[in-house]
């Protein structure tokens, strides 16, 4: 219905067959609720994602052991909470374009937009009752509430002059990295993983956030509403600026082929891994 000008996934040829099934329990989550106006627009601002942080939650169970339905709804629930806030993003940047279509604040309203927030937050309590886990239901509300702080604090420091890149980077591992981590971490716990294992996941999962968002920033440096573009304006000499950040996208992709060593060679695994490489290699955000 909405599919004129979506963009082709890049992860689409590697990772299509888990794509292909996440999108299957996306449509089957919101079946559940057919008769709800939200529905349609929440198919409107699911359609165009990468999909990359329910790949990493299937590919992390996939690696400790097996995957279930119960990996797939979780999957469902993480990029519930991503679409959230990336409807609510667009309302407080005042973006006039999303994935190449209008955001979602644009195409249905304001009012709807907020609603649809309170709704989808709904739609992932309701999954998470479903998987009937304690542990679960915690790792995604903390990360609900981390996120929102990721969003203040990132308001807050875009009127200072004083901004650092401790700053930027706490920003980045509030708002973006944490739900790449709760997605490994969420994996792991319903793979069956050890808690070794799940500790390792969550730092893989942690820290290709953090280079996914550094090279996001590094692609879209020119926008002036990135906190990245401050500590441009901030130097003397922008090129430091560039240079550092390349050595935080290296240092954090590092990070996490680190965080895969405890998990045995498998080609989930490798799937991980050449998600590290896509984050440092791709050529638009």
């Amino acid at each position: 219905m909405y599919r004129k000008n979506i963009e082709v996934n890049p992860l689409q040829k590697m990772y299509g067959k888990y794509i292909a099934k996440i999108n299957e329990s996306l449509e089957s989550e919101l079946k559940l609720f057919n008769d709800s106006e939200f529905i349609e627009p929440l198919k409107y601002s699911l359609e165009g994602g990468k999909r990359i942080r329910p790949i990493i939650l299937v590919l992390s169970a996939a690696s400790v052991g097996k995957v279930d339905e119960n990996a797939y709804s979780a999957a469902c629930a993480v990029e519930f909470l991503h679409t959230e806030s990336v409807i609510h993003d667009d309302i407080i940047d005042e973006e006039t374009l999303r994935r190449r279509k209008d955001p979602f604040h644009i195409k249905f309203g304001y009012n709807t937009a907020i609603l649809t927030g309170d709704f989808v937050l709904g739609l992932i309590l309701n999954i998470s009752s479903r998987l009937n886990n304690p542990r679960i239901t915690k790792d995604l509300a903390t990360t609900a509430m981390l996120m929102s702080e990721g969003e203040v604090l990132e308001g807050r420091l875009g009127t200072s002059e004083d901004i650092t890149f401790d700053d930027y980077l706490k920003v980045i591992e509030y708002k973006t990295s944490t739900a790449f981590e709760v997605a490994a971490r969420l994996g792991a716990i319903l793979g069956g993983g050890t808690e070794e294992q799940i500790e390792a996941l969550t730092e893989y999962g942690k820290n290709i956030g953090i280079a996914y968002q550094i090279k996001d920033d590094l692609l879209d440096w020119k926008n002036e509403e990135k906190l990245f573009n401050l500590l441009i304006k901030k130097s003397n000499d922008p090129r430091v600026v560039f240079d550092k950040m390349e050595e935080l996208l290296k240092n954090y992709s590092e990070k996490a082929k680190t965080g895969l060593r405890k998990i045995r060679d498998n080609d989930a695994k490798l799937h991980l891994e050449e998600l590290i490489k896509f984050t440092m290699l791709r050529g638009s955000a």
